[in-house]
């Protein structure tokens, strides 16, 4: 399995020091100072990455000031540290990754809502945006040829088994009748990855694009395995209170908009890869040459894959408790269902 190899490494190597670096450019005020839902200030907690375009595009195109919406925008380093400002009431909306942590939250009586999906992988094994990738040398002495065959080896997983990088490993290892506890992982941060392959301490890793384009580019792995059309594990959330208010349904009705700009097969337009460029501090080139998820019109939460993650979760007792939470009462289809009507 190869997919397109347009990026050089130095490219992705520019594009992690820029994702790192870019916090300034897509901030607003800190949330501490008080954007309140009603007042017209919606405060949004992002991670900044083209995985969450469809903020990007609407704000860049004027969808949220149409809807009389101003948005400050909080960059933050994970999806599980917006869950704690949303029950505080310092974030209105999270636009991030979904956690075990988060699920914990919920079940210790954190409140919030589901609102709404992200990415959604688009399962072409030529054209992922997420890949598991396997030393190159494994694979070429016939060591692992299949899924299966990662059965006790090390893996490189972002954020480690109970981040969304563990529920798409998840996803994938199904493929070879594995869970995530038949293999050990390591968690590594997705620049670190590449390395961690090339010395040899860990086999495999879930990186995703350009960096795994990158490490194929630089003959150290190749892909054996994407996630599933349709997985998705990042959507959107909103705190207990901007549920209720009056900028609830405008947000996310301009939210969908942008996300409707946003091609199908995941070529978009230049103009939306200028928006992602100018807001994200990438260049052009290499945007263009990373496969990208797709987004669904309206945005709809998928409660299918909420019930899948919780149960890898809890199968890897990343999650406290054993029973699992009825989906259904933490999600909120409302708002998607408003904007397709």
């Amino acid at each position: 399995m190869r997919r397109r190899t347009l990026l050089s490494l130095a490219s992705a190597t520019a594009m992690g020091g820029a994702l790192a670096a870019c916090g300034s450019a897509v901030t607003g005020e800190d949330p501490d100072s008080g954007g309140e839902a009603g007042s017209g200030v919606v405060r949004v907690g992002h991670l900044p990455s083209a995985l969450f375009s469809p903020l990007y595009v609407a704000d860049s195109m004027g969808y949220f000031e149409e809807e009389g919406i101003t948005i400050e925008l909080t960059p933050l380093k994970s999806g599980q540290d917006g869950i704690p400002m949303l029950s505080n009431n310092q974030l209105d909306v999270m636009v991030a990754g979904f956690s075990a942590g988060m699920f914990n939250a919920l079940e210790q009586g954190l409140a919030f809502k589901i609102v709404g999906s992200m990415g959604i992988s688009p399962g072409d094994p030529e054209n992922s945006p997420t890949a598991l990738e396997v030393r190159q040398d494994l694979l070429d002495d016939g060591t692992v040829s299949s899924v299966a065959d990662l059965k006790g080896r090390t893996i490189g997983v972002a954020g480690g088994p109970g981040a969304t990088g563990g529920y798409l490993l998840a996803a994938m290892l199904e493929e070879g009748g594995l869970t995530l506890n038949d293999v050990e992982i390591s968690n590594l941060a997705t620049p670190d990855q590449e390395p961690a392959i090339t010395n040899g301490s860990i086999d495999a890793a879930t990186p995703s694009a350009p960096f795994s384009t990158a490490m194929e580019e630089a003959g150290v792995a190749s892909p054996i395995a994407v996630p599933a059309e349709g997985t998705t594990g990042t959507g959107v959330i909103y705190s207990e209170t901007f549920v209720a208010a009056d900028l609830a349904q405008s947000f996310f009705t301009a939210l969908a908009k942008g996300a409707q700009e946003l091609s199908e097969d995941g070529v978009q337009t230049d103009e939306v890869y200028q928006i992602l460029a100018d807001t994200l501090g990438q260049e052009i080139d290499v945007l263009k040459a990373s496969p990208m998820y797709t987004y669904l019109p309206d945005l709809a939460p998928q409660p299918d894959q909420l019930e899948a993650m919780q149960a890898a979760w809890i199968a890897a007792e990343q999650i406290t408790y054993t029973e699992p939470l009825d989906v259904a009462g933490i999600v909120d289809a409302s708002f998607a269902e408003s904007t397709s009507a």
